[in-house]
């Protein structure tokens, strides 16, 4: 009886002692924060760190990770880190524009009389042309789907 009862207090001790000899979840969360840069939150429950926030690429990904796993008291990690979004590809409208404004500019070469803007898809012609070159410009022009073609030429 005495060895049961002193088996029992000896087993209760030991599991206090473990208990809180076990870091506590604010503690972990505090020396995790510590070593992560601002852009990430580092929360821990019951030994579980959750990251949370924006980090630059998959290597500040996985290395924010591996801090947190190094941590003592951790029994696992949920790495909710994400990449930011990519950046938008160039815009095809602004694409065209150039295209086109550089393909005007061949189209009035032969013309050097004639002056050609392009702005926001619109070609506006500006100077003089003679009557029977007009119709060959205008259909080239025509050719490169403008907007608009905004004549402003004096027919010769």
């Amino acid at each position: 009886m005495k060895i049961i009862k002193i088996s029992v207090v000896a087993l209760l001790a030991l599991s206090i002692a473990f208990t809180s000899c076990k870091p506590k979840d604010a503690d972990v969360q505090s020396a995790i924060q510590q070593k992560q840069t601002s852009d990430i939150t580092v929360s821990v429950t019951e030994g579980v760190v959750t990251l949370t926030g924006t980090v630059a690429d998959e290597v500040a990904k996985s290395k924010a990770e591996e801090v947190a796993k190094s941590e003592k008291g951790v029994k696992s990690v949920i790495n909710n880190l994400i990449l930011p979004p990519p950046p938008p590809p160039p815009s095809p409208l602004v694409e065209t524009i150039d295209a086109m404004a550089s393909a005007v500019k061949d189209a009035v070469k032969d013309h050097p009389t004639v002056s050609a803007s392009v702005t926001d898809g619109v070609i506006t012609l500006t100077g003089s042309i003679k009557k029977d070159k007009l119709p060959k410009l205008m259909m080239t022009l025509s050719s490169l789907k403008p907007r608009k073609i905004d004549n402003k030429l004096t027919v010769n």
